[in-house]
């Protein structure tokens, strides 16, 4: 099999060696060059695969000088762009190389295949909707609370990446900001001690804190609850507000979409409102 030069993102496997597709085998077997985040963990694969191909290390720490060469070898090269598990890009630097690859005029194809946080979504048993991928929270408490209040409005399901040795801190500081709301706790997706448990960010706080997990963890938070309706006295407030300097149409119309409620209630309210001496 021959490639033809470019960029091929090739999802490998977050557990089991077997979920690699056969389109992603034959990719990696017949690329050119290699980049991967740990060629000892790339290596494995390769192995699996009865294979063996150049690979160059691209990650974090150097990404901005490798990538000149990457960009270079594509010329007339297949490069294929792999992580240590799952999908390339989610979490890692690769979103830079892809730009500047398609800045460059060079093909970039992508391998579907494993990818943690989806994976864990379907575990999870909470809603699929509509979801937000939050990455690692910030270690230090401070950030990690600025963090938690930045999402905690989203009406979304939360996925957060997480190590066993941070799960118990993590944790907490969810159940602080985000309160009783239904979660789950994914570990070593695919693999032999696989395991998912679920239950309300009170009941999982209390399951870790003192028993850290092994392994690569995703945890899964379910949305906020349905807020309560704002009170009539807190309507009528923003009402009268708006009345100061609008027609009873278009306050209506205003307070309706600041407060995600009905226009037509509130248009009738604001006639009555603006008829007050």
């Amino acid at each position: 099999m021959k490639l033809a030069p470019g960029l091929y993102i090739v999802a490998t496997p977050i557990g089991n060696l077997s979920d690699l597709s056969p389109r992603a085998a034959q990719t990696l077997a017949a690329a050119d060059l290699i980049a991967v985040e740990d060629s000892r963990v790339t290596a494995k694969l390769l192995n699996h695969l009865g294979v063996k191909r150049p690979m160059v290390p691209y990650h974090d720490h150097n990404s901005d000088a490798v990538r000149p060469r990457l960009l270079a070898e594509m010329a007339d090269k297949a490069v294929a762009l792999v992580s240590d598990a799952g999908t390339p890009l989610i979490s890692d630097p690769g979103y830079k190389l892809v730009r500047e690859t398609r800045a460059a005029g060079i093909a970039v194809t992508t391998l579907p295949g494993p990818c943690a946080l989806i994976v864990a979504l379907t575990l999870a048993g909470l809603p699929t909707d509509r979801f937000l991928f939050a990455g690692f929270l910030p270690a230090k408490p401070g950030q990690r609370r600025a963090a938690i209040e930045e999402l905690s409005s989203l009406r979304a399901t939360l996925v957060f990446y997480e190590s066993g040795p941070r799960l118990a801190s993590a944790l907490s500081a969810l159940r602080e900001g985000l309160g009783t709301r239904e979660a789950a706790v994914a570990r070593e997706i695919s693999k032999r001690f696989e395991e998912t448990v679920t239950g309300t960010l009170v009941e999982l706080a209390e399951r870790y804190a003192d028993t850290p997990p092994k392994g690569e963890i995703v945890i899964v938070v379910g949305p906020p609850g349905e807020s309560p309706p704002p009170a009539e006295a807190d309507t009528d407030a923003a009402l009268r507000e708006a009345l100061s300097t609008l027609s009873p149409s278009r306050a209506a119309a205003r307070v309706a979409a600041d407060m995600g409620l009905a226009r037509k209630p509130l248009y009738e309210r604001a006639i009555l409102l603006s008829a007050e001496p």
